[in-house]
Parts: C-alpha cells; sequence; structure tokens
C-alpha cells in the first residue's frame, strides 16, 4: 500500500476520511481505499457490535456531571493510538466504553461507575497442554505468570485465538476473541481457555494446529485491560 507523504498543512494521519482509510505499520503511515464489504459478519463479530452499540447508548444516558468525571479521569491515560505523543490522552467517553466492553467480555455487562485507570500488571503467558472435551470443544491449557501483582485474583486473561495448518501465518481477520473461564489464583497458575466448536470456526479437523495468539488481562474490578501481546505455537491433540 502507498505511504502517506507528510505536507506542511498535515504532518500525520490516521482514521477515515471520505474513501480513503490511513493507517500505521510499525510506526509508518499508509493509505489505501476505504472497504465496503457487504458481508455483515459472523455471529460472534455482530454479537460484539451489539454491545459497542449498548455502551454507547450508555454513555449518552450519563448525566453531564457524571461524564466530566470520566472526562477528568481519562487526561492521565495515554493513548495508545496515533498521534503517538506522550501529552496525547485518551477522552472520558474512550474510557468509559474501555470499562464497559471489559465487564461485557467477562459476563458481567453493566454501567461502570467512574474508576481511575490504574496499570495492569505485566504478564506472560505460554501454552501448557490442550485436550478435545465434550466431543467439540477446545480446552486449552495456558500458564499465566504476573509479575510482581499483590491481587492476582483481580485478573482474568482474554484471549484472541487463529488455529491453522502448521507453519502457516497469522491472518488477523480470523482471531476470534475467549476468556479463561476464572481469574488468576496466583502470580504463577494455570487457567482454561475453552472454544466450542473448535473445528467449524476454522474449518479445520487435525491432529496438529499452529496457533496464533494475543493475549491480555482484564480487570474485573474496573474493567479495564492492559495492551495484547502475541504468541504463536503448535498444539497436538
Amino acid at each position: 500500500m502507498p505511504k502517506y507523504k507528510s505536507n506542511i498543512g498535515f504532518s500525520d494521519c490516521w482514521s477515515s476520511v471520505g474513501e480513503v482509510t490511513f493507517y500505521h505499520r510499525d510506526g509508518v503511515c499508509f493509505w489505501k481505499k476505504r472497504a465496503h464489504p457487504e458481508f455483515p459478519g459472523t455471529l460472534s463479530q455482530m454479537e460484539a457490535q451489539s454491545v459497542h452499540l449498548r455502551a454507547l447508548q450508555a454513555w449518552r444516558t450519563l448525566d453531564p456531571l457524571t461524564q466530566e468525571q470520566w472526562n477528568m479521569l481519562a487526561l492521565t491515560v495515554q493513548s495508545h493510538r496515533p498521534p503517538f505523543k506522550n501529552d496525547h490522552h485518551i477522552t472520558g467517553h474512550n474510557l468509559f466504553v474501555s470499562g464497559y466492553h471489559g465487564f461485557a467480555q467477562l459476563g458481567n455487562e453493566h454501567l461502570p461507575v467512574p474508576r481511575a485507570f490504574e496499570e495492569l500488571p505485566v504478564v506472560y503467558c505460554s501454552y501448557h497442554s490442550a485436550s478435545v472435551v465434550e466431543g467439540d470443544t477446545l480446552s486449552l491449557k495456558l500458564r499465566v505468570q504476573l509479575d510482581r501483582c499483590p491481587n492476582p485474583s483481580r485478573y482474568r486473561l482474554a484471549v484472541r485465538l487463529q488455529l491453522t495448518t502448521p507453519g502457516s501465518g497469522r491472518r488477523p481477520g480470523y482471531l476470534r476473541s475467549f476468556v479463561a473461564q476464572e481469574n488468576c489464583t496466583s502470580n504463577n497458575c494455570m487457567v482454561e481457555v475453552l472454544v466450542p466448536g473448535y473445528k467449524d470456526i476454522w474449518d479445520l479437523d487435525l491432529q496438529e494446529y499452529q496457533v496464533h495468539m494475543r493475549y491480555l488481562l482484564l480487570d474485573s474490578e474496573t474493567g479495564y485491560r492492559n495492551i495484547f501481546k502475541k504468541k504463536s505455537f503448535l498444539m497436538s491433540l
């Protein structure tokens, strides 16, 4: 895709305008023609969109004083989207929607109350084992290590997975979201992620899979999350 060339009027661009979408890869800005897909999305994608629409509606129901509380709390939360500047922060709306989405992902969808963002602990995740339960559900066991966390039971692992043939590369559009069955129990613990109908999701029935994974932590008290990490590994059944 062509690179965006900065000029006197605009040093950087992001998001979409008209028929053009700007995006960043490795700190470089590119542009492409804006997509207009006819396919409405998978069932899980439409459910995620429904949650987002409810989050937007919930924000509109807040009184101005509560919205201002969220705005003040967001002043110290640095954005992880362009422009990548230390003094660039998110909005109260962003912080509210993040909390709403996190609670929904934890199976506890409700209206979040204003809470300051606290840095989540550094997390490392590694593959342990896998098996098939109840005929068509993949049980994925992952080891989670938290860096000097005083309250590990506050956090739960969330992952986005793609299963493919061994040696095949990652395709972000094929990642699907899942959450560990329980919160962490210690700074070094095992968690289980269940993937119902895993063969049908990726249309593969193999004895060995290449697994591409993004993982992060969800804070069960605030709904907030940290930045995801990537990991790939081979999995045998």
